[in-house]
C-alpha cells in the first residue's frame, strides 16, 4: 500500500469528478492533490526541482530493434542516446499487447482487467480510474499530449471530457509556449510509427539492406518476410527522428537536463505471433530512461519491469504519494541504486478483446506470467481463434487480430505447403489450454511444453503463480467470471460483421 491517505471519501471524490462547471472544476484542481494523499504543490521557487516529464511512446515496436539492443540494421540514434546516458531496460514488458488496455495501464499504474472497459481495444476509459496527468495536474504541472493519446478508444463513452493523456496540441512547441515559465510540466509524445500501413519498399529506399534483417524464428525467411520488416524499420526510425526533434527543442529552452525523458512502445510489431500475442514478440518492449542529476548514466537495468510502472514512477519523481490501488510499482528506486531489483522476478501480461474479429463481437482472454526461465501462458478461452474467426470478414479479413501485411498474406497463402505449415500454426490455429516455453533452450518461443511429464512441477509451479496474482488483483477471471469483457460496446467500425457465421 502506497500512502494512507488513499482513497479520498467516495462522496467528495465524485463530486468533484462529476463538476461541469468552470467553477467546479478549479476547485477540483485546487483540491485535488489532497483528495488524492497527494503532497500539495510545492512553493514556486522549489517547483523547478521537481522534473518535467516527456513520455515518447511508439505505436508496435517491439524489442529488441534499437541500436542500443544490438539491432544491426535499424538506426535508432536518439534512443540510444537516452540509453547511453541514463538506463537502458532489457526486461521491460507492456501490460496487454493491444494499444489501448496497455496505454491505459500506463496512464493508472493498474493491471488491465481492473479497468473495465478499459480493459480492450476501442473501449472506454471509466472516469473512476484515475491518471497520472491529472494527479500531476492538480499537482501544479502543465500537461499535454500531441499524436496517439489513449487509444484508439471513445474517453467520452467514460464520462471523460479529454483524452486521458491529457489536453491535445499541434505540437511539442505549442505546448511549450502554453507552459508559464519556472512551472513544471509533462508531456506525452503519442507517435503513430510504426503502426501500419506502411509504404512498400520504403526501407529498402532510405538504404536499408535486406540481406542484413535476422529474421526472427516465428517468421518464415523470404524476401517478402524480410522486405516487411525494412519497411517497418524505416517507421522505426522516423519515430526516432521525432524524439530527436523533441529533445533538441528541449536542449535549446534549456529545459533538456531538467526533464525526465522516457521512450518505450505499446505492444509488439504488427507481424503474425506478435502484437495481440502474450509472447515477447508481442509484449516485451524498448525501454531507456534519461534523468540527470537522479539517474547513473551508461546503465543496464535487467530486472523485470512493466510499463504500468510508469505511473507511479511519474509521480514519485513529483515528489506525489501514490494511490494504493496502482498495481505498478515505482521504478525511481531502481534507477536511483536505491532498489536493487532483487524481487522484481518475473511479469505478467493479459488480453481480452483487441478488434470485433469474432462471432458474437467475442475476444480472446489469456493470462501470463513470464520469468527469466519460463514463459506460461493460460488461454481462458482455447476453443476460439486467436487470431479471430477464419472466415472472411468485411473489412479486416480473415484472423483480424493479425493486422493485414505482406507477411500475413504470406503466411496464409502458403500455409499448405510442409516448409511453412509450422508458421501457420504458431500464428493462427486454436491454442492449448495452457502453453509452456523453457527459454533456456527456446528464446523464440516456438515449441510448447505443456502436458510433458518432464515440465509437469514447472508447469503446475507457474500456474499457481499466475492464479495468485489474479485473485490478489481482483481479475474477474480468477473465479471464472470476466464475460463482461465480451459484453463491453465496441466503438471501433461498425461494419465488421462476419460474412458468415463464425465457429
Amino acid at each position: 500500500m502506497h500512502g494512507s491517505t488513499w482513497p479520498p471519501p467516495a462522496p467528495l471524490l465524485r463530486k468533484a469528478l462529476d463538476a461541469s462547471s468552470v467553477f467546479l472544476r478549479f476547485t477540483f484542481c485546487a483540491w485535488a492533490p489532497l483528495l488524492f494523499g497527494a503532497m500539495p504543490a510545492p512553493a514556486a521557487e522549489d517547483a523547478v526541482r521537481r522534473p518535467n516529464i516527456l513520455f515518447c511512446i511508439a505505436d508496435d515496436w517491439s524489442w529488441p530493434h534499437a541500436g542500443a539492443y544490438g539491432d544491426g540494421v535499424v538506426k535508432t540514434p536518439n534512443f540510444d542516446r537516452v540509453s547511453r546516458e541514463g538506463a537502458l531496460f532489457t526486461r521491460a514488458f507492456c501490460a496487454a499487447p493491444s494499444c489501448s488496455p496497455s496505454r491505459a495501464a500506463i496512464l493508472t499504474g493498474q493491471a488491465p482487467h481492473r479497468l473495465a472497459e478499459g480493459g480492450n481495444l476501442w473501449g472506454s476509459l471509466p472516469k473512476r480510474f484515475l491518471t497520472y496527468p491529472d494527479l500531476l495536474e492538480a499537482a501544479g504541472y502543465g500537461v499535454g499530449f500531441q499524436g496517439k493519446g489513449w487509444g484508439p478508444a471513445n474517453f467520452k463513452a467514460g464520462g471523460r471530457e479529454r483524452n486521458p493523456a491529457g489536453p491535445g496540441f499541434k505540437s511539442f512547441e505549442e505546448f511549450l509556449k502554453s507552459v508559464p515559465a519556472g512551472k513544471p510540466f509533462c508531456f506525452w509524445f503519442g507517435s503513430t510509427d510504426p503502426h501500419r500501413p506502411y509504404t512498400k519498399g520504403a526501407g529498402a529506399r532510405a538504404g536499408l539492406k535486406v540481406g542484413d534483417v535476422r529474421v526472427p524464428p516465428w517468421l518464415p525467411d523470404t524476401p517478402e518476410i524480410r522486405d516487411d520488416i525494412l519497411d517497418y524499420y524505416f517507421e522505426v526510425e522516423r519515430f526516432d527522428r521525432d524524439v530527436g526533434e523533441l529533445l533538441k527543442r528541449l536542449d535549446t529552452a534549456g529545459l533538456l537536463d531538467s526533464t525526465l525523458a522516457v521512450i518505450t512502445s505499446d505492444n509488439g510489431m504488427p507481424f503474425p505471433r506478435a502484437k495481440t500475442n502474450l509472447h515477447d514478440s508481442g509484449s516485451r518492449m524498448p525501454l531507456a530512461v534519461r534523468w540527470p542529476g537522479r539517474v547513473k548514466a551508461g546503465q543496464t537495468i535487467d530486472v523485470f519491469v512493466g510499463l504500468a510502472d510508469l505511473a507511479p514512477t511519474f509521480l514519485e519523481a513529483a515528489g506525489l504519494n501514490i494511490p494504493s490501488d496502482m498495481t505498478g510499482k515505482s521504478l525511481v528506486g531502481l534507477l536511483t541504486g536505491k532498489d536493487d531489483g532483487k524481487e522484481r522476478n518475473c511479469v505478467f501480461i493479459e488480453r481480452e478483446r483487441h478488434a470485433n474479429v469474432r462471432a458474437g463481437d467475442l475476444g480472446y482472454p489469456a493470462r501470463a506470467v513470464r520469468r527469466k526461465d519460463f514463459l506460461y501462458i493460460r488461454n481462458l478461452r482455447p476453443d476460439r481463434w486467436p487470431g479471430g474467426d477464419p472466415e472472411m470478414w468485411k473489412a479486416v479479413g480473415p484472423y483480424g487480430d493479425c493486422d493485414a501485411s505482406p507477411s500475413k498474406e504470406f503466411v496464409l497463402g502458403h500455409r499448405g505447403e510442409p516448409q511453412f505449415a509450422n508458421f501457420f500454426s504458431l500464428t493462427f490455429e486454436k491454442r492449448t489450454a495452457e502453453e509452456l516455453y523453457d527459454l533456456r533452450t527456446d528464446a523464440a518461443q516456438v515449441r510448447n511444453l505443456a502436458g510433458q511429464p518432464s515440465y509437469a512441477a514447472a508447469q503446475n509451479e507457474l500456474r499457481a503463480q499466475l492464479e495468485a496474482w489474479m485473485k490478489q488483483t481482483q481479475d474477474p477471471r480468477a473465479a471464472g467470471g470476466g464475460d463482461e469483457f465480451d459484453k463491453y460496446p465496441y466503438f471501433g467500425d461498425a461494419k465488421r460483421m462476419p460474412v458468415s457465421s463464425g465457429q
